[in-house]
């Protein structure tokens, strides 16, 4: 057996054509698709890199692991402390450490471990490689270190091959050889001067008039990831930026896949393409930033080609990205993991069967500390901290009316909020029953300061904010968060 695992960072399925984009960004993944299980609402239980890889890789919600940011106590997987044996859980329940014991050689391709000091993310892995740049890559960077490897062990048998690529991750990188072979084609035609007139007046990091976070800084290393979105120009400069490099990267997944061809395996291989999070391209007035429990910043791809199992197929069900273990354990025949949090969807993938869960409940603790439920047509979020964005304590979108998160409408569906409370609460309820700690580090965040990227910054930004015509908002933030002036 042979799994190919793509993991490429800041995907959003709102920007692949096999999820219906309308521009021409991902024609090799595409065609993947069209060969497999195209899961249309898949999420990250935890969001964004750190927390989400942590939660797939362990098979445990961040409430469970202890990873739900990036920084601080919640920035390091809890320890097991005395239960803990001569291995810890890890050890044998990791997704990689899942596959050696199915007889699979587990090789990985990622900065990631680096880049985050998460060291756990290495569990159950025979060989790492360290594309070496922290996150900062490009495609070109990793593509001939994967090919290396494939020209010398992808004939074999009994492998599984994790992939990370960076090149849809801010800022955007993709090389000015590319060119832009979006430059004709129109933006989303939700993209409207109405909708950016709005979005310009947004406060908080990544909103329209603060691209670099907190500021309008540019790098001129960077020059299709722009400081921020005056004009319609502006906004082609960054929808642009980001498409290019998806089609960048998909360009170089292109060439993994010849390779697979030349050697004659490509047909049997299985092949997963996921995310660890997707990213904001307007939801919530934020671009390029997954700094949030939204749509936008957790709704993932999902793309499971598996020969002589799957068949074209597209999924509807509601599944987190940590099912993916439990999945691979029952098509394998291997025991699920005692500390697993996740549920199989493999019938999904083998008979085409409807098999996700009622509701979802997705984290951000790095940006923002917001919980959400994804249910039915809806998703509700509740904010403990707004990261400086002045949302409201409670939101509520339709997502079949308002895919893109443009009008909450909280205050006119008393009801479905109420449900979605109930939803809430009875997982937080569950989560809580089951695990040996009392604290949940949603709660250890706030309490030692707020999100990791929202510590420290608000004195300078609140200049920033009177430089740009936004200093109304100064005195709402003062009330909100009056430890940081």
């Amino acid at each position: 057996m042979r799994i190919l695992l793509l993991d490429l960072d800041s995907l959003s399925p709102d920007h692949m054509g096999c999820y219906g984009y309308h521009r021409n960004t991902s024609p090799n993944i595409d065609n993947i698709a069209q060969q497999g299980v195209r899961f249309d609402n898949y999420y990250t239980s935890d969001a964004p890199c750190s927390p989400s890889r942590a939660a797939l890789m362990s098979g445990r919600f961040g409430i469970h692991n202890g990873i739900v940011g990036h920084g601080g106590t919640a920035g390091d997987m809890r320890h097991e402390g005395v239960p803990r044996g001569f291995q810890d859980t890890l050890a044998k329940e990791s997704l990689p450490a899942l596959l050696r014991s199915a007889g699979l050689k587990t090789v990985l391709f990622s900065p990631f471990g680096e880049r985050h000091s998460q060291w756990t993310f290495y569990a159950g892995f025979n060989e790492m490689h360290n594309t070496g740049n922290k996150g900062m890559e490009s495609a070109e960077e990793v593509t001939p270190e994967v090919l290396k490897w494939m020209e010398q062990n992808a004939s074999q048998d009994d492998w599984f091959l994790y992939v990370n690529y960076w090149d849809p991750h801010t800022p955007y990188r993709a090389p000015d050889s590319f060119g832009n072979p979006f430059q004709d084609d129109p933006l989303p035609a939700w993209m409207t001067e109405g909708v950016l007139e709005r979005h310009k007046a947004k406060v908080g990091p990544h909103s329209a008039r603060d691209i670099n976070m907190y500021n309008n800084e540019t790098n001129p290393s960077y020059p299709r990831h722009p400081g921020e979105i005056m004009d319609m120009d502006g906004l082609r400069t960054m929808i642009d930026g980001y498409d290019c490099g998806i089609r960048y990267m998909d360009d170089h997944l292109g060439r993994l896949f010849k390779e697979l061809e030349r050697q004659g395996v490509m047909d049997e291989v299985v092949i997963m393409i996921t995310a660890d999070h997707g990213e904001n391209m307007g939801q919530l007035g934020i671009y390029g930033e997954h700094g949030t429990a939204d749509q936008g910043t957790c709704h993932i791809p999902m793309i499971v080609r598996w020969p002589g199992i799957t068949r074209p197929h597209v999924d509807k069900g509601l599944h987190y990205h940590l099912d993916l273990a439990p999945t691979l354990a029952e098509l394998l025949n291997k025991p699920a993991g005692a500390s697993w949090d996740g549920q199989s969807y493999a019938p999904a993938l083998t008979q085409g069967e409807s098999c996700g869960r009622e509701y979802l409940v997705v984290s951000q603790c790095a940006h923002v500390c917001q919980r959400s439920v994804r249910f039915d047509d809806w998703i509700y979020v509740r904010t403990y901290h707004d990261g400086y964005h002045l949302f409201p304590d409670e939101m509520l979108y339709h997502l079949k009316q308002d895919p893109f998160e443009q009008e909450d409408v909280a205050d006119s569906n008393l009801s479905v909020r109420k449900d979605a409370v109930y939803y809430l609460n009875q997982w937080h309820d569950d989560q809580m029953k089951t695990m040996p700690f009392d604290t949940d580090p949603l709660w250890t965040v706030m309490k030692e300061g707020g999100p990791f990227h929202a510590k420290g910054y608000l004195k300078d930004y609140a200049l920033r904010l009177e430089q740009s015509e936004r200093g109304h908002a100064i005195e709402e933030l003062r009330q909100r968060h009056p430890r940081e002036f």
